[in-house]
């Protein structure tokens, strides 16, 4: 059945399509059958299958994580929409909502509030070219603006509308905040709000993406139990509160969100860019040097578009040299003759990047190992066990990255790197070069071929 329009009195569109509504046989309660039965939408901040086929994202690791402590299974059920998310949970389809639902009032009336892992500020975001972007509420008026439906975006723009008439939106159940952001973004939409989080992760695939305005202040995002289910909201906020919650959360912000960093137009703009101009000239190299070395394709990618964004003719002031900035020495070492040769400077510079990370503890989880190897890489090995001696000295873990990425700025503090067996280094650059190689291979691993 193709999608209708119905106008509503405050000036909203709501595109509706039709589903199958018959209630389904009520579901056992997890506390008995030992299976968590949960709703989620297919998307980066939530769940999605990796390109190693597996499933990954924000709330598959926590969930993941919630019910393992209890030694439940889960069931997924995966919509392509919060709409069909809300809806699954209202009719009995799920025990949980976890889809990076935004916890309104509304919302808590219908359904019991679970545990809360961040807090986003909707916003309004349009293609960067159309300006003036609208910066108030009234500038909204007249303005195509197009949301995904049963969201916290229509909640607040109705509110809206109440005080400027012209406010009009259309709210689409069947379309995604991430579907709709690449509408924006190859014009075929005007604006739509989205939560900060999602807007971070697309507007690194299309940079042409702005935010123009933030709709409200900071709203709490988390999890959603079927109203007939307090006992499972209840003991979802407890696992948050406890040693094993709060690790699990920690370590969901570190995997999805800390490498982010500010948006950089201008870079993602040149990154982009160069996915369709330069990198496949070099992607059978990458991937003959990742087959050797047991490096991932999008891993070396990155590293090199760090490095050289992509140029086999890149000179430093310092000497480095080619598409992977190799030293002289070093190329020397790995037999590299001639480092402006894009097959061999790829191939030694994996062979270099494994090397640095078959030389760190084989008990070094990952992806901490790859992170670590890759400040080896930047800032030598020497620099790199001197910091993971200052972080035991600090009592601090040298195995996590998360905690690393603090202790190697302190190779540059006159009160730490006296005590350190190879002196001075600027760690805070090599921290600053992990979190840009994790950002770029992000965007690289979306734009390989299957």
């Amino acid at each position: 059945m193709p999608l209708f329009l119905l106008m509503v009195p405050i000036g909203v569109l709501l595109l509706s399509g039709c589903s199958d509504r018959s209630p389904p046989a009520a579901l056992t309660s997890p506390f008995d059958t030992q299976q968590l039965v949960v709703a989620t939408r297919n998307g980066p901040t939530t769940r999605y299958v990796g390109r190693d086929q597996l499933p990954t994202g924000p709330e598959h690791d926590l969930v993941t994580a919630f019910a393992e402590s209890r030694g439940w299974s889960v069931d997924w059920r995966v919509f392509e929409s919060t709409a069909e998310v809300i809806e699954a949970l209202a009719t009995g389809r799920a025990h949980l909502a976890a889809a990076g639902l935004t916890h309104l009032p509304e919302r808590s009336e219908r359904f019991e509030p679970g545990l809360v892992h961040g807090e986003v500020v909707q916003q309004v975001v349009c293609h960067r070219d159309d300006r003036p972007l609208p910066d108030t509420i009234k500038d909204l008026a007249g303005v195509d603006l197009q949301v995904t439906g049963d969201s916290s975006y229509v909640a607040r723009l109705e509110e809206l509308a109440r005080t400027v008439p012209d406010l009009a939106f259309v709210a689409d159940p069947s379309r995604s905040s991430e579907v709709l952001l690449t509408q924006v973004a190859t014009r075929e939409v005007g604006c739509t709000v989205a939560d900060s989080s999602i807007v971070r992760m697309v507007q690194r695939y299309w940079p042409h993406l702005e935010v123009a305005m933030n709709l409200d202040q900071t709203e709490s995002v988390g999890w959603y139990a079927a109203a007939s289910r307090p006992d499972l909201a209840e003991a979802t906020r407890d696992w948050r509160g406890s040693d094993p919650g709060e690790v699990a959360v920690a370590a969901m912000r570190e995997r999805y969100y800390a490498h982010i960093g500010e948006f950089d137009f201008v870079d993602l703009r040149a990154l982009n860019r160069r996915l369709d101009e330069r990198l496949p000239r070099y992607l059978d190299e990458f991937r003959q040097a990742a087959e050797e070395t047991g490096l991932s394709v999008d891993l070396l990618a990155a590293m090199a578009y760090q490095e050289s964004h992509w140029d086999p003719q890149a000179t430093s002031p310092t000497g480095v040299r080619g598409i992977m900035m190799l030293t002289r020495p070093t190329a020397e070492s790995l037999g590299v003759k001639d480092r402006l040769d894009p097959r061999e400077a790829i191939l030694g510079g994996a062979r270099y990047l494994a090397d640095r990370r078959a030389r760190l503890p084989e008990d070094i989880p990952e992806p901490d190992r790859t992170y670590l190897a890759l400040a080896s890489y930047n800032l030598g090995r020497a620099h790199v066990l001197d910091a993971r001696r200052l972080a035991r000295e600090l009592g601090r873990d040298p195995d996590s990255w998360a905690e690393m990425r603090e202790v190697l700025p302190l190779k540059a503090d006159k009160r730490y790197y006296p005590q350190t067996k190879y002196g001075y280094a600027r760690g805070y650059e090599s921290v600053r070069y992990v979190r840009r190689i994790r950002n770029y291979r992000d965007v690289i691993d979306q734009a390989l071929p299957d």
